[in-house]
């Protein structure tokens, strides 16, 4: 490409003048252009450790956070591990929720029997005739209904034998009430577990021998007792007051 004279006069002044004006034009564009590539350098990097610096604030937080998760989710596992493995002492039973525990026991399913392993001359581990954890915080109160429900259901109660002519007396003797509901009767000497009751009920009672006549919850003596109380009517008011009622099962065949 060739330069027309008035390139050439430019890049070649004559004058003196015009030389230094030239000169000081080329000047400023490298000052200018020196100062916009500095400028931009020094912007870039102060973007750029901006950006760093955010970057690294990003990450402590979310640092922080994940730490915070991990801390929470140790603890709750820490604190489930605690309470899994802390376990409280079963409630004790005294003598008379202990048979009210047994007999409901017994009465609620024909097939259940007391263990062989179980030792009769010892209170008997709750958790074994109860359907109910004896180591939470309302365990006394549950066991409180336990005992009020199993005496409502089974107002007149009898542990009896079955080759006893007591036993038999006794059973003539309810049979004649009519009760309802009806009186329930545990034959304990046809159960596989007669060994474990009867030391167990003898403990619980007081009586050595069987038939045990419990009414409202309360063992009632010998058959010459049960006979006597019998006589005088005393037998049917402990019946009426706890809960069953006399010829009830009568009256009601009646209106069938």
């Amino acid at each position: 490409m060739a330069l027309t004279p008035s390139l050439i006069a430019l890049w070649h002044p004559r004058k003196p003048k015009q030389r230094a004006t030239f000169v000081a034009l080329i000047l400023l564009a490298c000052l200018t252009t020196y100062i916009f590539v500095a400028n931009s350098a020094s912007l870039s990097q102060s973007a750029l450790r901006r950006s760093d610096a955010v970057h690294d604030q990003l990450a402590l937080a979310l640092e922080t956070i994940q730490n915070a998760r991990l801390a929470d989710v140790s603890n709750k596992h820490s604190a489930k591990k605690a309470h899994h493995h802390v376990k409280l002492p079963s409630a004790k039973l005294n003598a008379a929720q202990e048979l009210a525990a047994v007999t409901s026991f017994l009465a609620s399913l024909p097939q259940n029997i007391i263990p062989h392993t179980v030792d009769p001359a010892l209170p008997i581990d709750p958790q074994l005739v109860l359907d109910f954890d004896t180591r939470g915080p309302r365990a006394q109160d549950e066991i409180n209904a336990m005992v009020e429900d199993v005496w409502l259901r089974n107002p007149v109660f009898l542990y009896s034998k079955v080759y006893s002519p007591p036993s038999r007396e006794i059973k003539s003797i309810l049979s004649q009430l009519y009760l309802r509901p009806e009186s329930t009767i545990i034959d304990v000497d046809l159960r596989e577990d007669v060994e474990i009751l009867t030391p167990i009920l003898k403990r619980l009672t007081g009586f050595s021998d069987l038939p045990l006549l419990i009414i409202g919850g309360k063992p009632i003596g010998s058959i010459e007792q049960v006979e006597a109380l019998h006589k005088t009517g005393e037998l049917q008011k402990m019946m009426t007051e706890a809960g069953a009622l006399i010829n009830g099962s009568k009256k009601k065949k009646n209106r069938k």
